[in-house]
């Protein structure tokens, strides 16, 4: 299908302050139909679930839309959706929850490569049931996750795996098939970051073989909060702390108090949204998989003329160099501090920020350290002249 940069950018009133955002990885714009639900949902009759009142009836039929919308976008079963403030309570959660299966003598696997969002809370359950914690690392030169890493730390006590779908920070996208196949060939459970490669993959959950799956709906243009799935049937091993009063059906029962409903509409709007990006076919699925392959071959298109432009800035050194990746780039200047770049680019109106964005053990793993380095990330949005004027800009700084 053809993509239509300048129908998708009318979309996003953002757009209209003339700045370049480079910076989707920390959470992307909003198109109009989100915001638009989001207010909707707000100024109209809304009440806790249930099937008597219209507002009831109006909330319940929200939640239903928005775990059906999810399922669509994932290619996951509805009935595993479960919605939290944010992925990094999703994961504390399970993490807490499934600890209470662990022993001493138990491992867990986490990876360096891995937002610490993905690392932390494994961390800290498996210190609390006595487990121990086993450490992947990564190629710090290349940015490459391999399955040697990983399968290196495996043994027949490995209790669960927790791996990025793709870094946050360099936009590495390790092969997760064998890895999951290693993973449960030692009887461990797999927990997939996929937050940073939703927007910019078509997913298959169901395909992948992962047991659980995490991603957020403001990095594909929707609201705050946060997204699990996980493998039909495992849930319901799984028993978290919840209220006395609260149901114990799946997946309600993972899902703390109330839902915010118009936080839920955003959702359903945002995978609108994407499928709207690709063909007319009635099976929005369809459409969200058309789209998702147009959306990467249009960001690989600028990626390489990004990646191009800062090769050829001898100040200039892109970290890692992963076969396979988000059009994501890890970049520093030389005689200049990330921080400085950083606030040099937002002068001219271009938004690419400085760190180590939460993946701090990958920064200290490359040696980067806390200040990490400056992250340009493309998004479905982006065209050729932001890309243009951030090399313009890096280019100045250069010289």
């Amino acid at each position: 299908m053809h993509f239509d940069t300048a129908r998708v950018r009318a979309s996003f009133p953002a757009l209209d302050d003339g700045v370049a955002y480079f910076d989707g990885p920390g959470g992307s714009q909003v198109p109009r139909e989100v915001a638009r639900a989001v207010s909707e949902t707000m100024s109209s009759g809304i009440s806790n679930r249930g099937t008597v009142t219209a507002a009831e009836q109006r909330a319940d039929r929200i939640v239903g839309d928005a775990r059906g919308a999810v399922a669509d976008l994932l290619g996951c079963d509805a009935g595993t959706v479960v919605f939290a403030r944010s992925m990094t309570q999703a994961t504390y959660d399970l993490s807490r929850a499934l600890a209470r299966q662990w022993g001493s003598g138990d491992e867990v696997v986490v990876t360096r490569l891995d937002h610490d969002a993905n690392i932390r809370p494994w961390v800290a359950a498996a210190g609390s049931a006595g487990a121990t914690v086993r450490w992947a690392g990564f190629d710090p030169a290349t940015g490459e996750l391999a399955v040697e890493d990983v399968r290196a730390e495996l043994s027949e006590r490995t209790r669960l795996v927790a791996v990025t779908g793709a870094s946050n920070l360099l936009g590495t996208r390790p092969d997760l098939p064998p890895i999951i196949e290693e993973a449960h060939g030692v009887g461990a459970l797999v927990y997939v970051d996929g937050v940073h490669l939703t927007p910019h993959a078509a997913i298959s959950f169901d395909g992948l073989g992962a047991d659980f799956f995490a991603c957020s709906p403001y990095k594909f243009f929707g609201p705050h909060h946060g997204i699990v799935v996980a493998r039909h049937g495992l849930l319901e091993s799984v028993q978290p702390d919840k209220l006395l009063p609260a149901t114990d059906e799946v997946p309600e029962r993972f899902e703390l108090g109330t839902l915010p409903y118009e936080l839920l509409a955003g959702t359903t709007a945002a995978v609108d949204f994407i499928a709207g990006l690709g063909s007319s076919d009635p099976d929005r699925r369809t459409r969200v998989l058309e789209s998702m392959r147009a959306v990467e071959e249009q960001e690989d298109r600028l990626f390489a003329l990004l990646l191009d432009g800062l090769s050829r800035i001898n100040e200039v050194t892109v970290h890692g160099s992963p076969k396979r990746r988000t059009p994501t780039a890890l970049f520093s200047v030389a005689g200049h501090s990330a921080e400085h770049v950083y606030e040099h680019l937002a002068r001219l109106g271009v938004n690419a920020p400085s760190g180590s964005f939460y993946a701090l053990e990958a920064a200290r793993w490359m040696g980067l350290g806390e200040a990490g380095a400056v992250r340009a990330g493309l998004a479905p949005y982006t065209n050729d002249d932001d890309v243009d004027r951030l090399l313009v800009a890096v280019t100045e700084l250069g010289r």
